[in-house]
């Protein structure tokens, strides 16, 4: 009897890891995408200069 629930207990735990792998996933992360710009833009840069010099 001791074997037969060993065996059982061993199946039941490798059984929940499969399905805990291949089941689609549970986490809650926050939906997040393109985000509007709220800011100024800055004034100093200029047109025309790719900010390296040579």
């Amino acid at each position: 009897m001791n074997l037969s629930k060993s065996l059982t207990n061993a199946m039941r735990y490798i059984s929940e890891a499969a399905i805990r792998i291949f089941s689609p996933s549970d986490d809650q992360y926050p939906s997040t995408g393109v985000q509007p710009f709220e800011g100024t833009p800055s004034k100093s840069s200029k047109s025309g200069q790719s900010g390296t010099q040579g």
